[in-house]
């Protein structure tokens, strides 16, 4: 990058760069703020400007991100021989210590704020004021904790306090960027963590009100030894980040069951219906917040059909291929995969259940593939066509289906 460094440009490696390194960890990406320029000189430079939120600028040759630095005025006085005004400045203005710490092109790690100190103690805590100036900060927080706890990190007492403080102004925040914080942190290591978090400081119930409703919403204790539905559903969510890197599958996870937070109390711990009773929840949580398509659609699916999946083995073999058609798993298969993690998710996600054997995930695998196996050649050589032709194949697939799982069933359409 030399060649296109100006003699007044400073340029510094921030970020996760710096905190990763420290903790041993793999370096993904590497963040390079310049101090001394201006957007003028990185354009004429040839550097690219990208992003909306918060501008960066594509290296002409390498493409690493490179930030001009951010200003805050909250942020503490300047040391007089701090070796860069606009460093500290910004610095100061990031969200956690361990995040506002810089390295120098000598390889001198600049950490005015004590990041390496919070490393060693496993702290995540607030730099300073500055972090009331974004309130989704509450939400990188919550994901970075996610990412970490498996290494002993917590949120500081005063940092969690601040959250709390802010919570409501999560309100006025874009869904869209709610979202993309929610689908992240669903790709954490424990994104149980992150939910747990929210509801700690009081977010949950604002953002996300169709979970923080099934806590406190008990199950029958033979079935669900941790009882509590809120305390299933975190479980649950964990256990589908473990089974698949898709985090539509652990999304799917986080919202199987909202249809419990509306069983009439008179009828606990029971819960009948409620995968029926969750789907406009499910659909009125993904409007609000954005969620795409395709993400919507598997959750939906995974709300009302999940039972079945659990019940695979009782199904007769016209159900079950409903089932699959409900699922549009003969066009994408793939909706099957993340359909069936999802409820195997659900059935491990239960104390003493997380490493039990799941069967009926391979059983509803096998009965695609068999359905699937259906030739329609010969139907179309013989002069089917339309409804004649649906009821044909639908009665073919039923027999496929049959003869794959228990060849003495009714295969009646």
């Amino acid at each position: 990058m030399n060649n296109f460094v100006k003699p007044h440009w400073r340029t510094w490696l921030v970020g996760g760069a710096p905190r990763d390194h420290l903790l041993g960890l793999p370096v993904r990406d590497r963040d390079w703020l310049i101090t001394g320029a201006t957007e003028d000189e990185l354009l004429a430079a040839g550097f690219r400007r990208v992003g909306k939120d918060f501008p960066v600028f594509l290296h002409p040759d390498s493409h690493e991100e490179y930030a001009l630095p951010r200003s805050s005025h909250r942020h503490p006085p300047i040391p007089k021989d701090f070796p860069d005004k606009a460093l500290w400045i910004d610095l100061s203005a990031r969200d956690l210590t361990i995040n506002a710490m810089a390295q120098s092109p000598d390889g001198e790690l600049i950490d005015p704020f004590g990041g390496r100190r919070d490393i060693e103690h496993r702290h995540l805590r607030h730099v300073s004021g500055a972090f009331e100036d974004d309130p989704a900060r509450i939400l990188r927080v919550a994901r970075l904790h996610a990412r970490y706890t498996h290494l002993g990190f917590h949120i500081a007492g005063k940092s969690m306090t601040l959250m709390r403080r802010l919570a409501p102004r999560l309100l006025d925040i874009a869904p869209e960027r709610l979202w993309r914080e929610i689908s992240r942190a669903l790709t954490e290591p424990k994104p149980s963590v992150f939910f747990q978090d929210l509801r700690t400081c009081g977010a949950l119930r604002l953002i996300l009100p169709e979970i923080d409703a099934l806590f406190g919403v008990p199950q029958p204790a033979k079935h669900h030894p941790e009882i509590d539905t809120g305390a299933h559903t975190l479980m649950v969510v964990d256990r589908a980040r473990a089974l698949s890197d898709q985090p539509m599958v652990a999304f799917a996870a986080l919202t199987h069951d909202l249809g419990k937070a509306l069983t009439p109390v008179s009828e606990w711990p029971s819960h009948h219906g409620h995968e029926g009773k969750g789907k406009p929840l499910v659909t009125a949580l993904c409007k609000r917040l954005c969620v795409p398509g395709k993400w919507c659609k598997l959750a939906v699916n995974v709300c009302v059909h999940h039972t079945h999946c659990h019940r695979a083995f009782e199904l007769k073999p016209k159900t079950l291929l409903k089932t699959l058609c409900a699922l549009d798993a003969f066009r994408q298969p793939d909706k099957l995969e993340y359909f069936v993690l999802a409820c195997q998710a659900d059935a491990q996600g239960r104390i003493g259940f997380e490493q039990a054997p799941y069967p009926q995930a391979d059983y509803c695998r096998r009965a695609l593939a068999a359905a699937r196996g259906v030739e329609t050649r010969p139907l179309i050589e013989a002069g089917y066509n339309g409804e004649t032709m649906r009821r044909k194949l639908n009665r073919a697939r039923v027999k496929a289906i049959a003869e794959c799982t228990d060849p003495n069933r009714d295969t009646d359409v």
